[in-house]
């Protein structure tokens, strides 16, 4: 099986560095990713030599809502028993593409980050598109209506800053992230789970990942540590498996850094086969699922690719698709190998019923 290794849509030690030299120019982001696109699909059966299979951890509880509303998201924030009230809170969502309808929405979100007086946080993007300079970021936020719910800091606006990945990270040692993601005490991680033309999916690991690294940091994890520099990660793509499991180690860095003062909640609704990043995003095929919130970010992306797969598998096909041919379920395996998350759960209904089958249909 051949994995298509894609571009975007053209659409502890803390080392401080300037971000000064992170913007270029769009049109030459474009033309990588064309050059990039065609010159390195990468064959699924690359690995590395095998790892020993990690301790089995005891399961994580993750709490489930058919209800996608402010009030369900209230109540899986509340269900998860990690009060960050008093905290200087980041709420870090992805702000959305120009052009893209799916993001979360401040309607949705807005009661849960004013009840917590939090930011919401994100960093400029590394690709050619409405997110990757901070003036047109900063607009696209404006027109997104984030402003009208909450202070939005773009992390990386300024300066960025590296994080330790966990031990025996194979590709890279440092993570590189917006330096303003350590103003805070409090972290919200706050996903929209969908599909993922580079990733396979996007959830709690990818927001942390590329969501909160720097532009530099985007291009370290794309290159899976071979260079800082956009466009040049374009042009230096590194095998598939390669890539996903710099982002399972790039999460496990943010995830190391916050401890026990972050919450990880993710809604699944808008379910198209693109990411949000995606400016023109496929419609989606599945039907809403609901929301769900752990203390674990591997096992509430496990659970979100679970429900997939117990969804009617004809409109759930391109999504599963979408996930296979891009390895996206590898980067579960790699994340609970780095011993900072389980695949192991327990899914808990709050409604008042029992959870979702999670069992595979076909």
């Amino acid at each position: 099986m051949k994995v298509e290794r894609l571009v975007p849509d053209a659409a502890p030690l803390l080392n401080v560095k300037s971000t000064n030299s992170l913007t270029m120019k769009t049109s030459t982001i474009i033309a990588a990713a064309l050059v990039c696109a065609a010159a390195f699909a990468q064959d699924a059966t690359t690995s590395a030599t095998p790892k020993a299979a990690p301790a089995k951890s005891a399961p994580a509880t993750v709490f489930f809502t058919h209800d996608i509303s402010p009030e369900g998201l209230q109540k899986a924030y509340k269900a998860l028993g990690r009060p960050l009230e008093g905290r200087k809170v980041a709420v870090k969502i992805s702000t959305g593409e120009a052009g893209n309808d799916h993001y979360l929405k401040p309607a949705l979100i807005g009661p849960l980050v004013q009840s917590l007086n939090g930011d919401i946080v994100e960093c400029n993007t590394a690709y050619g598109g409405s997110r990757q300079e901070t003036p047109k970021h900063r607009k696209t936020i404006e027109e997104h209506g984030f402003n009208a719910i909450a202070k939005v800091v773009i992390m990386d606006e300024f300066d960025q800053l590296e994080i330790p990945t966990p031990a025996g990270s194979p590709h890279f040692k440092m993570d590189l992230i917006g330096a303003a993601f350590t103003n805070y005490t409090g972290f919200v991680i706050l996903n929209h789970f969908k599909g993922h033309q580079m990733g396979g999916f996007g959830g709690a690991l990818k927001n942390l990942a590329i969501g909160v690294a720097s532009t530099s940091g985007k291009a370290r994890i794309h290159s899976a540590g071979k260079t800082d520099k956009t466009p040049d990660c374009w042009r230096m793509l590194p095998p598939q498996k390669d890539f996903i499991e710099s982002m399972a180690e790039a999460a496990g860095a943010v995830v190391n850094y916050m401890g026990d003062r972050a919450v990880y909640i993710s809604v699944m609704n808008n379910l198209s086969i693109d990411c949000d990043c995606n400016g023109h995003p496929a419609k989606p095929e599945m039907a809403d699922v609901g929301i769900l919130a752990s203390l674990d970010p591997v096992a509430l992306d496990k659970a979100c690719v679970d429900l997939v797969y117990a969804s009617d598998p004809k409109t759930s096909a391109s999504l599963r698709e979408r996930m296979e041919t891009r390895l996206g379920p590898h980067i579960l395996e790699h994340a609970e190998s780095l011993g900072y998350g389980t695949t192991s759960y327990k899914l808990v209904s709050l409604d008042g019923n029992e959870p979702p089958s999670t069992k595979r249909v076909d």
